[in-house]
This record gives structure tokens, sequence and C-alpha cells, in this order.
């Protein structure tokens, strides 16, 4: 059993997550703002199928990303180079959340449902969660969001229309993240594409190790804006 969160923003030890479905901590509350910041300064993440309760993760181990250890192919090397796109920054949240909401191949539905669209919209719209987009001959071809509290960025999606322009995006992330002195992006789950991309895998209490002095660093002032030469 798991418990049911109450009215307050407290949520139950990390420890006491399950092992089987690994991480799951938690279900019920809401997805208020508050209760949003509360759960990712402790690396606790919603994720929840529609029409069913809240549920609330910390898996073990974590799958990070490092800014400094992303591993850039030499043919994304030479794309950057080339600059045959665009790179903005908060211009585009919404689309870039509905973007990620998309179905996918192989894939019957979505964890990005309306609830979640509102509720990181409006974290949006408070500085705390950012997307970063990739633009081709004036469309939207790509890009990823996440939350960012301190010095720790906390990916949550990602999606492509072209080649290699969710990849572009994170690049594009991690180098800036690099200069700003953040300490991690966090990927949250293992897959093989983050670590064909240099993410790789760390303890729970490593990683809330970490936390605890990343998110206490000033936050940076949204909306963001990258340095132009991200790319060389």
């Amino acid at each position: 059993m798991i418990p049911w969160l109450g009215r307050t923003h407290s949520f139950p030890p990390l420890d006491s997550a399950l092992a089987e479905p690994n991480g799951l901590l938690a279900a019920g509350g809401d997805l208020s703002p508050a209760r949003l910041l509360a759960a990712y300064r402790l690396g606790i993440f919603p994720w929840f199928g529609e029409g069913d309760p809240i549920l609330w993760w910390s898996p073990d181990p974590r799958m990070v990303l490092h800014p400094a250890e992303i591993k850039v192919s030499r043919s994304l090397r030479k794309r950057l180079r080339r600059g045959d796109y665009e790179i903005r920054v908060d211009t585009a949240f919404e689309r870039v959340m509905a973007a990620c909401a998309e179905p996918r191949r192989g894939q019957d539905g979505t964890w990005i449902n309306p609830a979640m669209l509102d509720a990181y919209g409006m974290l949006h719209r408070r500085g705390f969660a950012h997307s970063v987009e990739t633009w081709q001959d004036g469309a939207l071809v790509g890009g990823l969001y996440g939350i960012a509290l301190g010095r720790a960025f906390f990916g949550e999606s990602m999606f492509a229309r072209a080649t290699d322009a969710s990849k572009l995006a994170l690049a594009h992330l991690a180098r800036q993240l690099e200069r700003w002195r953040f300490g991690l992006i966090d990927c949250q789950m293992r897959t093989a594409h983050l670590a064909s991309l240099g993410a790789r895998e760390i303890s729970r209490a490593r990683f809330s190790r970490q936390l605890e002095q990343l998110v206490n660093y000033p936050q940076r002032a949204a909306p963001w804006t990258f340095d132009r030469d991200l790319a060389g």
C-alpha cells in the first residue's frame, strides 16, 4: 500500500517508495504550483494516466545527465556548426507541451493530459517551467520542456518532427546550463536514447544529496535567454 496525500504538501520518506513498480511513492493530492514545487525540490515527480489518480514517483536508481557530460555525435556536431535551424527559449511553451503530448508510434495514449498541461503552464507563467525550441523555416520542429529550481533542471519530455530536432535543443540546453553552473539535468528513468546522449544512473540517495544543495541556489530570472555562441 502507498499513502494517500491529504491537503498538506508533505510527502512520505523517499525510502518508503515501492521497488515494484520502481519508485511509486504516493497517490492523490493535486497539481497546484505549491505541491509541484515541493515535490520537485525532493526529487519527486507526478506521472499518471488519464482517468487515474495522481501518482507520485521517486525511482531508484535515477537517470541524470550532467551538463558537461553530454555526448554529441559527429553528425550532430556538424549540424550544430551548420546552423540551419534556430533555437528559441520560452517562446512557445504551451505548443511544446502539446507536441510532446501527441500520440507516438507504439503508444496508446499520453501521460501529458489536460490537467498536466494546465499545471505546467501555470509553472511556466511563474518562471519555473521552461521550453527549449528548435525552429526551422519558421516552423516549430522539435524541443523539450522541464522545471528549473536553483541549479537543477528537471527534464519532462521532448519531441521531434525533423531529424535531430530534439537533440539540438538538448545540446544547446546542456551547454547553457554548464555555463550557468547547473549541476544536473534530471532524466527520471533510464532509456537507451538518453544513455546514448551521456545520461547515466545514480542512486536515489546520491541524487537526493545533490538536490539538497542545487535547489537552494537563487532562482534564475525568467523568461530565459541563451548565449548566441552555443553552437560553436
